[in-house]
């Protein structure tokens, strides 16, 4: 009782409540967006709040998106109703989120993402009371954001300036409490307040910052961009699982390429891929051909709209890893074979406490990797087994980039190549013509009893 007595005496010296900003208030005639580009149902959601009394808007990267002419991926909602208000507007929404309390309202396949306006989060003395709305770890970071408050409190809240625009679809005026209109216009990338603050609040905005600026083609900002390279060790603290869903908008948006350079820049790509980034320091030339070839493969196969898989991806991404790896083993006495299934398990293993890569990626990486192994033993019907081997496009696909990035190979890409589009007595004679030195494996040994032993060129179980 007494120490909230004390406290009731210092809070008028020691918290002065910042002062409010005015927002830039840009009017139709001031920007390009037009409000049948927005998607309709994210307009009935704000009008609908409005008309309950509520201040609603359309905001952040679907307004950026459409000022820069283009496609939003999806809309969001900033409003000053709570969750459950909100919740009580739509039968088809539905409360999501412990750190950060969300609704989902939902229109067939289409989802209008639905926030409350957030609050800074309260001084020390009153975080016990408020620990069930917000809290914070020993360094920082966020952990549980649901301090409401005001509309200017919600922009100051938001990472970027980019990101804290609000378009009102009824009045069709953009609120730019921060310029980021002006940023956009410059094409950078800026965070709101204080940049190492912020970034201890969430790692993970290093990751956006980068993740923006190849997307848009934009530069960070020389005060935000500062402090990166020497809290990039923040990330060890985020959640894995968290990680490798950021990891995938990273690599999977269309420009791996130049994502991979501000990586590397940055110093952000040893903490996501620690055994790769040493591989590209002891082999710079190989491992950054091999990687800048895959992620430009990436890009050019989302543009022309065919699909990608993060099997793939991973498996390029920590494939310059393995050869060290597989020496280290064999140096031990470990024959070849067994050796690089031991290197792929343990690099795979390292990987997933860093990025959760799911079941569902690993397996299809490792038969990628050991199809690398199998693809050189062409002897007999071994060639055409492997042909009808559901992971051969993936595994040859993978020797041509191995290749690509100055691998010596014996010219085994070529004759693959070849061999998918010759005649069946041309696939013959390819295979009377291969060298009795072939890397063919030894022939199978009957066992008693007549039952053969599997090959090590077996598929992987």
């Amino acid at each position: 009782m007494l120490k909230k007595l004390f406290q009731s005496f210092r809070f008028p010296l020691r918290r002065i409540p910042p002062a409010r900003r005015t927002p830039e208030i840009l009017s139709s005639r001031q920007h390009s967006l037009q409000r049948n580009a927005i998607s309709r149902n994210a307009v009935n959601v704000v009008q609908r709040l409005q008309q309950a009394g509520y201040e609603a808007y359309v905001v952040g990267g679907c307004v950026r998106d459409l000022l820069l002419d283009l496609d939003p991926k999806d809309y969001d909602v900033a409003t000053s109703a709570t969750p459950e208000q909100v919740r009580a507007e739509f039968r088809n929404a539905r409360v999501i989120g412990r750190r950060f309390k969300l609704v989902h309202v939902h229109f067939g396949r289409e989802i209008i993402e639905v926030a409350t306006f957030r609050a800074n989060h309260p001084e020390e003395d009153d975080e016990e009371e408020a620990s069930h709305l917000a809290a914070r770890n020993e360094s920082g970071r966020i952990l549980r954001d649901n301090v409401y408050g005001t509309l200017d409190d919600d922009a100051q809240r938001r990472d970027f300036t980019i990101n804290a625009l609000y378009y009102d679809p009824t009045s069709e005026r953009i609120l730019d409490h921060t310029h980021g209109v002006h940023d956009i216009r410059n094409r950078l990338i800026r965070l709101i307040g204080d940049p190492e603050q912020r970034y201890q609040e969430d790692p993970v905005r290093m990751l956006r910052a980068v993740r923006f600026a190849a997307k848009l083609d934009f530069e960070i900002e020389r005060h935000s961009a500062e402090p990166i390279a020497e809290l990039a060790d923040l990330l060890d603290g985020i959640p894995s699982a968290r990680l490798f869903d950021e990891t995938l908008k990273l690599f999977l948006g269309g420009k791996a390429e130049r994502t991979f350079e501000l990586l590397l820049e940055y110093d952000l790509f040893a903490p996501l891929f620690p055994a790769s980034a040493a591989a590209l320091e002891r082999n710079p030339e190989y491992a950054g051909t091999l990687i800048r070839n895959a992620l430009a493969n990436t890009d050019l196969r989302i543009q022309q709209g065919k699909p990608v898989t993060p099997a793939f991806l991973f498996a390029a991404l920590l494939w310059p890893a393995l050869p060290a790896r597989v020496l280290e083993l064999q140096d031990r006495g470990m024959p070849p074979i067994p050796a690089m299934q031991e290197a792929a398990h343990d690099i795979i293993w390292e990987q997933c406490q860093r990025t959760a890569i799911p079941k569902r990626f690993t397996i299809p990486m490792r038969e990628i990797w050991d199809m690398q192994e199998r693809l050189p033993r062409r002897q007999g019907r071994r060639a055409d087994q492997l042909l009808e081997n559901p992971r051969f496009r993936a595994g040859y696909d993978f020797l041509l980039l191995r290749e690509s990035a100055g691998e010596k190979t014996g010219g085994l890409g070529d004759w693959w190549t070849d061999y998918q589009e010759a005649s069946d007595s041309d696939r013959r004679s390819m295979i009377r013509n291969l060298s009795g030195k072939d890397d063919a494996a030894p022939r199978k040994r009957r066992r008693s009893g007549g039952r053969r032993r599997r090959g090590a060129d077996a598929p992987a179980e």
